[in-house]
């Protein structure tokens, strides 16, 4: 990557996986940390967690290893990124690389002002909306329109936008808008009465929904733990792969994963766990 980072190693080990956890989660949450080192840990904790979601046994095996102030705070990492699993256990892999762009989120500071301005107006916990940004777009990262075409960093639909008491003709690119018209729309689906029905409104999936909250129950029980998701990069996941899309990466036409891969090979994991499909141009 043009910033010299690449993409984190998860060790074979149990061991040293409970090892590097705990490392992570310790240092992640502690002011003496420079801030400078922040982007390499947060990336790191988010591959780890995303690793150990596809491979139960490993994961059982990490677990036991951790201790127990860490454990529960895996077991809802991976219990997040599970449902996001069993979200897309029956599609088909892309072919094609997303025709996005990836930026520069808000500062922390000042997305932090916005959920919690949206939740003193609402009532939907602050949290619960971190929580969306994240999962959405990874907290505004994702600059793209989706197949659905929603769009923006919350990724509302321009008709949802439209209705009257949701967007307030605010700009639904703008994140301190769309975050304000995402708790809007979650106090109209019922969020505030139960927040479960509420994000069934957002997205038609329990997985979603669970997702979801499992990320606001780490962030209710210690807000520090949005320092590391804020951190968070854009994962592309292809069959049972993940690609790295860094902040620069800027797609406005679909090219076969095969050849982004011959042009950027840094975003993809280490070679010898990533399928020869994908490294072969004549079958992109």
């Amino acid at each position: 990557m043009p910033d010299g980072r690449h993409y984190p190693l998860v060790p074979s080990d149990p061991s040293e996986i409970a090892e590097l956890i705990s490392d992570l989660e310790s240092a992640l949450r502690n002011p003496a940390t420079p801030k400078k080192l922040l982007p390499r840990l947060g990336h790191q904790q988010q591959v780890i967690y995303r690793f150990l979601a596809k491979d139960l046994r490993l994961s059982d095996q990490v677990l036991l290893r951790l201790a127990s102030q860490w454990q529960e705070i895996a077991g809802l990492h991976l219990l997040a990124r599970r449902q996001f699993l069993s979200m897309r256990s029956t599609s088909v892999g892309p072919s094609f690389m997303p025709k996005w762009r990836i930026i520069k989120p808000e500062p922390p500071e000042k997305l932090l002002t916005y959920y919690k301005k949206a939740e003193r107006e609402t009532g939907i916990d602050w949290e619960v909306l971190a929580a969306v940004n994240l999962v959405e777009t990874g907290m505004g990262r994702i600059d793209g329109v989706s197949i659905a075409n929603a769009q923006g960093p919350m990724q509302f639909l321009p008709s949802t936008w439209a209705e009257k008491g949701i967007g307030n003709n605010g700009d639904i690119r703008n994140p301190h808008d769309a975050i304000q018209a995402a708790a809007r729309y979650l106090v109209r689906r019922g969020g505030l009465s139960d927040i479960s029905k509420g994000l069934w409104g957002y997205n038609n999936s329990s997985y979603y929904g669970k997702a979801v909250l499992a990320y606001s129950k780490l962030m209710k029980d210690d807000p520090l733990v949005f320092i590391g998701l804020y951190h968070w990069e854009i994962h592309y996941r292809v069959g049972s792969y993940d690609l790295w899309l860094p902040v620069g990466y800027s797609q406005n036409e679909s090219i076969p994963i095969s050849t982004y891969l011959k042009l950027f090979p840094a975003s993809a994991p280490p070679p010898t766990t990533l399928p020869s499909r994908y490294l072969n141009p004549s079958r992109g």
